[in-house]
């Protein structure tokens, strides 16, 4: 099975007309990931327990199957590398509650780490055990990778952490 990339939507307008895929459903795998990702000119690696990851500079976004026969699901889990404070885990929760009621996906959470550092996670999952339509999966994974990517700039934005991303740091007011 392979995927027309006439099918995959662009990043930067409006998704092009998909074609129709493979008549009935199909039950995706990592092979399909790849092409997927390959497609979309995005690198990836397959880590040390086997599940695929695509590292952005901020944060890492990995396809996972998981479970077996018709409870089978596909799992975009994204990672988000930016280290917060406990202290700041009040505004970040206010955040993505935010984030959570006016969006699908990815449903976002925090992990708060031994050290007391909060990360942030999302997540979008389909149960594929059964098969799916070629054109919804790929339409599907591609919007999540890209809700992902939206994500980690609203927050940005959000929260004032532009300083981080391009390495300055805000000038501090001295009151004057």
């Amino acid at each position: 099975m392979s995927i027309d990339p006439s099918s995959i939507p662009n990043f930067g307008g409006q998704p092009e007309p998909q074609p129709q895929g493979p008549a009935g459903p199909v039950l995706p795998d990592q092979d399909l990931v790849k092409q997927l990702l390959d497609q979309m000119e995005l690198k990836y690696v397959v880590d040390e327990e086997g599940d695929l990851a695509a590292p952005w500079e901020q944060f890492r976004t990995y396809f996972m199957f998981r479970g077996e026969d018709e409870q089978q699901i596909f799992s975009v889990r994204t990672f988000f590398d930016r280290p917060h404070q406990i202290e700041e885990k009040p505004q970040l929760l206010e955040a993505i509650d935010d984030w959570n009621r006016r969006t699908l996906w990815p449903k976002v959470y925090t992990h708060t780490h031994d050290d007391g550092t909060v990360r942030l996670i999302g997540e979008a999952q389909m149960l594929i055990g059964t098969g799916v339509d070629i054109n919804h999966f790929v339409s599907s994974t591609v919007s999540w990778v890209r809700a992902a990517i939206e994500f980690d700039k609203w927050l940005v934005e959000l929260l004032g952490l532009e300083q981080e991303v391009d390495g300055t740091e805000k000038p501090e007011d001295d009151g004057e």
